[in-house]
């Protein structure tokens, strides 16, 4: 890491360089998820770099867990980094150096104010209809004269400038101008020694040399104070863009009624890790009509110009389509492999029956998600019985002596699928019925469900011995 040397450092050579800062304080959801991929997205198409960095400065609040958490779920992303994960709280040195640096320029100050003074000061500025702000009581010019409280901690505050005012070319929302005389003299070190967020920021986005910051636009408010403290240190500034927040289908606050769970639980509940990259990359960005389009596909196209102003809306079942067309596509090993976990919590196991494979191959058209095969995939390694509703709707009289004949041919049967639904069609015109009241009856003797892939293909798999088995026991229970 390199070290602060003082306010004439420059940076020596231009690369681009992004990061992601995310607080531990909980895990890692869609709308950190979002900025990780467009911060990532924005170094790989530019050949710079991506930087993790945890911000652990909220020390009540921050937990190893949740950190671990984070780097887990920027794991199964694939959102490699190329440097980190650096931690704030490793970092105290270097936070204090700058400060000296800013106290020695006349650009900080020590503050004395308790909190009950603090309390007091905003009570009476919103008394008098004012915007309740640091009112500068320790700034050197007023406190000419007073003798610091020997029970006070001091914070070190900003001075911020007086008047003028902070602008800067956002990358996404465009030209953005603030005064200074909305700003006031914000706290850099608490009375612990420990960095504000803001000042933290500065610190580490200077010294890791981040060319470009994109963030949350809940941020903007915080980026003029920031860009005046990189100018106080004459700091080069990185360039800012801040992308609108994602909402509900209602256009309420994204929240975890509308599906914003932590990333882990999209893993634990059965999506794709591409799918759900590809589902963020289109929340607030676009590529004409493209839907659904691989992660290099996204990085060769993705411009921090072409991110929507507006705010996106989360869609979970646009979610599970994408999912749903990426596991049609998907390896059948692979899904295999994902499934068979699965498949053990539900009582099966994927080690006695049909090649997993196979199942995953026949099955995956239908399913949105790894749970919705596994629970597909149930009925080929254990008998699940009909309930009565599809016992009274199925079992005929009618249909019991073609069923009864179809079981004598499947014991003899050369156990293929085409020989299979042969015999089928053969029992259909011998017994003079239509195909349902053959196939489905069957179906759901074997199966327990309504619906399946082509019965001839699932009977194939489920295997002979386990197909007469099950048709032995239903046919028990047939009228007629």
């Amino acid at each position: 890491m390199a070290h602060f040397s003082g306010p004439t450092q420059l940076k020596t050579s231009f690369m681009i360089r992004t990061r992601f800062a995310p607080s531990p304080t909980g895990y890692l959801h869609i709308g950190g998820a979002r900025t990780a991929l467009f911060s990532w997205a924005y170094a790989r198409r530019h050949g710079g770099q991506f930087v993790l960095r945890i911000e652990d400065t909220d020390l009540e609040r921050s937990t190893v867990e949740s950190t671990q958490a984070i780097l887990d779920a920027m794991t199964w992303l694939g959102l490699d980094h190329d440097e980190g994960p650096h931690y704030q709280m490793n970092r105290m040195q270097d936070y204090r150096d700058v400060a000296q640096k800013l106290l020695d320029g006349g650009n900080a100050y020590w503050c004395y104010a308790s909190p009950d003074e603090l309390t007091e000061m905003r009570e009476s500025q919103r008394a008098q209809g004012l915007k309740p702000r640091y009112d500068g009581r320790w700034r050197p010019e007023n406190a000419k004269g007073k003798t610091p409280p020997a029970n006070v901690k001091p914070v070190l505050r900003f001075r911020n400038p007086d008047g003028g005012e902070v602008s800067w070319d956002d990358l996404v929302k465009g030209p953005i101008t603030v005064s200074n005389q909305e700003l006031d003299d914000l706290v850099l070190l608490r009375t612990d020694g420990v960095p504000t967020y803001n000042f933290g920021v500065v610190v580490d986005d200077w010294d890791m040399k981040i060319s470009h910051v994109t963030r949350g636009d809940d941020h903007v408010n915080n980026t003029p104070r920031q860009i005046n403290i990189f100018n106080a240190l004459g700091f080069e500034l990185p360039a800012f863009g801040h992308v609108p927040m994602i909402l509900g289908h209602d256009g309420e606050r994204l929240s975890k009624r509308h599906g914003a769970v932590s990333v882990m639980q999209y893993h634990d509940e059965g999506y794709l890790p591409e799918a759900l990259l590809n589902y963020l990359a289109r929340l607030g960005w676009g590529h004409g009509d493209d839907e659904v389009f691989s992660v290099a596909q996204f990085v060769e196209w993705f411009d921090l110009a072409d991110v929507s102003r507006s705010p996106a809306k989360f869609d979970p079942a646009k979610l599970d389509w994408i999912n749903q067309q990426y596991l049609k596509s998907a390896d059948d090993a692979r899904l295999a492999a994902l499934v068979g976990p699965v498949l053990r919590l539900r009582e099966c196991d994927p080690d006695q029956g049909p090649a997993l494979e196979r199942v995953v191959a026949l099955i995956k058209e239908r399913a949105t998600s790894i749970v919705e095969l596994a629970d597909a995939a149930v009925l080929f390694y254990r008998a699940l019985h009909p309930v009565a509703e599809l016992k009274n709707k199925f079992y005929a009289a009618e249909s019991r002596p073609a069923l009864e004949a179809l079981r004598r041919r499947f014991a003899d049967l050369d156990w293929q699928r085409e020989a299979i639904g042969q015999a089928v069609k053969e029992a259909v015109t011998e017994f003079k019925l239509k195909m349902p009241k053959v196939a489905m009856p069957l179906r759901v003797m074997v199966t327990g469900e309504p619906q399946t892939p082509p019965i001839d293909a699932t009977l194939e798999l489920i295997g002979r011995d386990e197909v007469l088995a099950r048709m032995d026991r239903e046919l028990q229970n047939f009228p007629g």
